[in-house]
């Protein structure tokens, strides 16, 4: 039987034949499945938040087992950027093997000005794209497909504070420059402070702020193959109960019926994990692990990584001609990867320039103020050498004049005790010449002398 399918190139047709015996290539999920067994899967999820939201816990509960110590906090290595924390683990059910890789963002929130603290969560998305993009374009890849890990992220879980109000700044912007890298999640954490009727409207503020943001949510893909059966309505009401809101426990409480169930026990009431009449787990868990982790895988590889991939080349200059299908040109691949050679070694270059013109600011800066520092000590010394040649040529002064008046003074004095010298020589000369003419000898009638 023979059937003709309209196609979207108006020169061809589909013709879809259904076979008369069996061939054999419907055996193919058979070997695929066989073939996955053999290998394991592998599914990277980073979670952020804000510190105290439960994340750790969450991701213990999702994969039912201790990814994450809890009795024990580390403390941030540098408390002025986030930090990215990986955690790489393999999991193991019914002899499925999961490559399970976590990438926790801690430090998130946690500062005074948090308008620019998320981009270096941005920056390793972007670096996981760029270590694949590197590997995509090496001319030989034979000797590094066994050994590469393709460690793009596949889903990312936001924890959001149950505040019951709308989004917070911080949420909506980080969101914004997300969305279009990564298959975004968002979470209601520790939702069992919230009643029921809280949560319902708390989730309708925050599908509103999405789509007023114009933010992205993950959205699987629709095939067209696909029926409108029971299985996509059961997939439509998980979709419909994003944004989940979550619980989580490993704990194990006792319900009064004597069965043992993971769950939080309080005064008023108990919450069980896995009911969901009382929070999203299920439905979280069906999404993220059961129904769509190939889908976020896909998603992530043929739509988000192909988006980053055409930017990045298309601001390489590289432009892609899709109306004429072309051969494969090993020449044009090397040119290819050489001009993204040269785009990382310009970018090195700048980094470099940018970094030597920083340590010269800084080194002229610093001259800057050491020369003033000398102006001002030179300013403050030549004022204080200025200030005591004045003080010694005011003190030479004075000791001249004081000298003057000696001077004035001596020689007066002078005059005055010759003066009276004089006169004492003189009536020393005077009593001395009376004394000789009194005692000089006189002659008498007799001849005799009289003494």
């Amino acid at each position: 039987m023979t059937e003709l399918l309209p196609s979207n190139d108006h020169t061809t047709q589909i013709i879809k034949r259904k076979l008369n015996g069996y061939v054999g290539f419907a055996n193919l999920p058979k070997q695929w499945h066989r073939k996955s067994i053999r290998k394991g899967f592998n599914f990277n999820l980073m979670i952020v938040g804000e510190k105290g939201l439960g994340k750790s816990t969450l991701i213990n509960t999702l994969f039912n087992k201790d990814l994450f110590d809890l009795t024990t906090i580390k403390p941030l290595e540098d408390l002025n950027k986030i930090q990215i924390e990986t955690i790489n683990s393999i999991i193991e059910e019914n002899n499925v093997k999961l490559n399970l890789q976590i990438i926790n963002c801690k430090g998130f929130g946690e500062f005074i000005n948090n308008s620019n603290s998320f981009q270096p969560i941005i920056d390793e998305i972007d670096s996981r794209f760029d270590s694949y993009l590197d590997y995509e374009t090496k001319i030989n890849r034979n000797n590094l497909s066994n050994d590469f890990i393709d460690e793009r992220i596949h889903a990312l879980l936001y924890f959001i504070e149950p505040t019951g109000h709308s989004l917070k700044s911080l949420d909506i912007n980080f969101m914004k420059s997300i969305h279009e890298k990564v298959n975004l999640i968002p979470i209601i954490a520790k939702s069992d402070i919230l009643n029921e009727t809280e949560v319902e409207n708390f989730k309708l503020k925050i599908k509103n702020d999405l789509k007023n943001q114009n933010i992205n949510i993950f959205n699987p893909i629709k095939y067209e193959n696909d029926d409108n059966n029971i299985e996509d309505d059961e997939n439509l009401n998980i979709l419909n109960k994003m944004p989940f809101a979550i619980v989580g426990s490993n704990n194990l409480i006792k319900l009064d019926d004597g069965r043992f169930v993971r769950g939080r026990e309080y005064p008023w009431g108990k919450i069980e994990i896995d009911n969901e009449l009382h929070n999203d787990f299920i439905k979280l868990r069906q999404l993220l692990i059961r129904n769509y982790m190939e889908d976020l895988k896909d998603l992530t590889s043929n739509k988000l990584y192909e988006n980053y991939r055409l930017n990045k080349l298309t601001k390489m200059g590289i432009i892609q001609n899709d109306s004429v299908f072309k051969e494969f040109d090993p020449i044009l691949k090397q040119e290819e990867e050489k001009k993204l050679h040269e785009l990382k070694l310009v970018n090195l270059e700048n980094q470099m320039k940018q970094i030597f013109q920083q340590k010269v600011n800084r080194e002229e800066k610093k001259l800057q103020e050491t020369e003033a520092d000398l102006f001002s000590k030179h300013k403050e010394m030549r004022d204080k050498l200025l200030k005591q040649i004045k003080m010694l040529e005011d003190k030479k002064k004075e000791l001249e004049s004081n000298n003057k008046l000696i001077d004035q003074n001596g020689s007066t004095g002078v005059s005055h005790t010759q003066q009276q010298q004089q006169q004492q020589q003189s009536s020393m000369l005077l009593n001395s010449q009376q004394q000789q003419q009194q005692q000089q000898p006189t002659k008498t009638r007799k001849g005799f002398l009289r003494g």
